[in-house]
């Protein structure tokens, strides 16, 4: 049987697949990255691709004026839903896709960085993300911007900043505003890369750092569960 084909479209090299990238390779699937600001958009192959799975970055999918390839990533995507095509998007990616089925996408009143825990919609608690209802369960929390949930589209996430953090559309789309692939090993590039909005945002890197440590274990072993079973999912539903 020939291998599974997922293209992950990336927007900064640090913000990458993390550790999704053991499960994807461990269930069979070929990984590709394309890079969203530079890279042809319009290739078959991304339209065609088994799974496109799009990442995060540190700029809003209303910055089109600034960034003009958020449109031609924004098309792509509009595509891909359009032939109920299995697509991720994680933090900038789910608010592409909440952008794309007609939501409003907006600053938020809060900066979210941090380890933090999400609450599950009763739908949530049937999802692919059961693991986080479970006690002292928490998630990396990274943005700054949110949206409207897109009609349609089944609410299985939220906490106390933002009742919009995790959705499902169609059976074949899921958006995490949160980032359940970062690799608590890697988040050292993220410190690095994020300098500026850590330094704005009068983030403690030492706190960040130890949170990540006590967090570390619990996060591998809850990103393995989830996407395994969304991946069992998505496999039954092509």
């Amino acid at each position: 049987m020939p291998r599974r084909t997922v293209l992950a479209l990336r927007h900064v090299a640090f913000e990458d697949l993390g550790l999704l990238t053991l499960v994807l390779a461990r269930n069979g699937w070929s990984i590709t990255y394309v890079e969203a600001p530079t890279d042809d958009l319009t290739a078959a192959a991304i339209d065609d691709a088994d799974l496109l799975i799009v990442l995060g970055g540190p700029i809003g999918v209303y910055e089109t004026a600034t960034y003009p390839f958020l449109r031609r990533e924004l098309a792509l995507l509009e595509r891909r839903l359009s032939r109920k095509k299995p697509t991720l998007g994680i933090c900038l990616g789910s608010q592409l896709i909440a952008s794309v089925l007609g939501a409003r996408v907006y600053a938020g009143a809060v900066k979210e960085i941090g380890w933090g825990p999400v609450s599950l919609t009763a739908e949530g608690k049937r999802s692919c993300l059961a693991a986080l209802s479970e006690s002292a369960s928490k998630v990396l929390h990274w943005h700054g911007d949110t949206f409207d949930l897109p009609e349609g589209a089944v609410r299985l996430a939220s906490n106390e900043f933002y009742e919009n953090q995790a959705f499902a559309y169609g059976g074949q789309t899921l958006a995490l505003q949160f980032h359940v692939e970062a690799d608590p090993a890697r988040l050292e590039s993220w410190y690095v890369g994020h300098a500026a909005e850590l330094s704005a945002t009068r983030t403690s890197i030492a706190e960040l750092r130890a949170a990540t440590q006590r967090t570390a274990e619990q996060a591998r072993t809850q990103a393995e569960r989830i996407f395994e079973a969304w991946l069992a999912d998505i496999q039954v539903a092509d």
